[in-house]
Order: C-alpha cells, then sequence, then structure tokens
C-alpha cells in the first residue's frame, strides 16, 4: 500500500495547513525509508508469499524493526521529534501521527507479519489483517484513500483560494500533478509490482 499511504497525507494536508505537504508525504512512508537499507544491509527483508510469484500484496514483509508496533511508535517520535525543531509542536505531532498511520494502514493490508516488539523479541504473535489475500479489496481501499486524500486535499485548496489571494495557477497545476501521480503510483502498484 503505497498510494493509499499517500492520499492519506493529501488528506491530513486538508486539516493541517500549517503542515508542508513535502513532510506530510515524507512521514507517511518514513518507515518504507528506513526499511530499504536495512534490507540492503540484510538485517531487514521481503520473500514471496508461500504459493505465489510474489508481486502486488504477495509478500511476506520481515521488517522486524521498522514495521513492528513499538519500533514504528520510536520512529514516529524520532520524526515528530526532529519536525518540531522547525514547526510548531501542532505540526510536529501531526507528522508523528502520520508516521505511524503507515503502520495502522500496513496492519489492515499485510499478512501476520508485523511483530509488536523490534526484533521480534519475546516471540509474540504477529499481526497483520491480510487484506492483500483479496487484492481487489485492497486496490479499492488504496483507490479510495487516494480519492478521498485527493478531494480533501482540493477541497481545502479551493476554499483558501476563494479567501486569499487571487488563485495560483502554479498551485493548481501542482495538485493536478500530485493526484496524477497518485493514481500512476496505485495502478503501478497494484498491477505491475
Amino acid at each position: 500500500m503505497i498510494a493509499g499511504h499517500f492520499g492519506l497525507a493529501a488528506g491530513v494536508k486538508a486539516g493541517e495547513t500549517a503542515a508542508p505537504l513535502w513532510a506530510l508525504m515524507l512521514a507517511t512512508v518514513w518507515l518504507d525509508i528506513v526499511f530499504v537499507p536495512l534490507v540492503l544491509l540484510g538485517v531487514e527483508s521481503i520473500e514471496n508469499a508461500p504459493g505465489t510469484s510474489g508481486g502486488y500484496g504477495n509478500v511476506v514483509i520481515h521488517a522486524d524493526y521498522t514495521h513492528s508496533l513499538v519500533g514504528a511508535l520510536l520512529l514516529a517520535g524520532v520524526f515528530a521529534a526532529v519536525a518540531a525543531v522547525w514547526w510548531r509542536t501542532r505540526v510536529a505531532l501531526v507528522l508523528g501521527a502520520v508516521v505511524f498511520s503507515h503502520w495502522l494502514l500496513d496492519l489492515v493490508v499485510h499478512r501476520a507479519d508485523m511483530p509488536v516488539l523490534p526484533g521480534n523479541a519475546g516471540d509474540l504473535p504477529l499481526l497483520g489483517l491480510g487484506l492483500w489475500r483479496v487484492p481487489a479489496a485492497s486496490v479499492a481501499v488504496e483507490l479510495l484513500l487516494v480519492l478521498t486524500g485527493s478531494w480533501l486535499y482540493w477541497r481545502a485548496a479551493r476554499r483558501a483560494e476563494a479567501a486569499g489571494p487571487p488563485p495560483r495557477p502554479r498551485a493548481n497545476r501542482l495538485g493536478a500533478l500530485a493526484l496524477g501521480a497518485g493514481v500512476l503510483t496505485l495502478v503501478v502498484d497494484a498491477f505491475i509490482g
């Protein structure tokens, strides 16, 4: 679920206008950004789900640090603490919440591959509701997140234009480009990846 994360971030921007959109987009994929070097170092990994050849939703992700419940909370806290250096506390807390929203959305789609504690300490049951097992449903949820987030963002931008200075065509083009990129990401994520 990549496009869905971005859709959620766009929706959050509609409600928290002081948070820069780029920071919300970065926050929403922060767990995956930290995950990539750990995969390259062999600390975390991805493998095809049993009986599949991989692809969208057909993977088991061994992200025992970045995608553990406690690890995600810690990464969200660190992100919020760093954000507090540049923005007021409310924006920093929103950004931290957006980081953690990644874990919540992943909980819905992932198979049971998300530990509670980093490194799966204590060998507690792994979490994940497994919506990826029903690709059409997971694509529908992602599309709903992208469309809802885009609509909320568009609506907030229109209200801001009506209340403020004359419309800025560049901002409208950037919004259309962002929506197009989100839909393209969803398509690639769903049908190619």
